[in-house]
């Protein structure tokens, strides 16, 4: 008669073999979906970001010295020829720091109406080609009252 043993140990290396492979599966979902999360919560910063600046800039008028103040940013920023430029650590505070990892842009665009002034306003991922979030943003300058007074 002979032993069943050889038989059990091979059923259970197989099992052993499916749930192994069964939770390499599992971590690698929980990988992807770690990684989407993570990317959902830096485009949602930064679509938050861009709305805040965009309401900012058009308070100030464009004015990007004044939209800093509004957006209370203190370090990392600079406001060059009325473009308003501001960098961020991972953790989405204004630092002044060379190596950051997000980076606000705000650009005046060209209008052809009287009256009407526009920005650009972005947010960058350090190393990125495109960028997470932009939006366009418009407000009435007093150029045209004047003009037909």
């Amino acid at each position: 008669m002979k032993s069943k043993a050889p038989l059990a140990l091979m059923e259970q290396m197989v099992m052993i073999l499916v749930f192994a492979l069964a939770a390499a599966l599992c971590l690698q979902a929980f990988v992807k979906s770690d990684a989407i999360s993570a990317r959902s919560d830096a485009r949602d910063r930064a679509v938050n970001l861009c709305q805040t600046a965009a309401e900012a800039v058009r308070y100030a008028e464009g004015d990007a010295e004044q939209a800093a103040r509004l957006m209370e940013l203190s370090v990392g920023f600079s406001a060059d020829d009325n473009v308003l430029e501001a960098i961020y650590n991972a953790d989405w505070t204004p630092c002044d720091s060379r190596e950051y990892e997000y980076r606000l842009t705000v650009q005046p665009m060209e209008t052809e109406l009287p009256g009407l002034a526009m920005a650009k306003v972005q947010v960058w991922q350090s190393g990125g080609a495109q960028p997470l979030f932009e939006l366009e943003t418009a407000w009435q300058t007093g150029e045209e009252a004047q003009g037909h007074e």
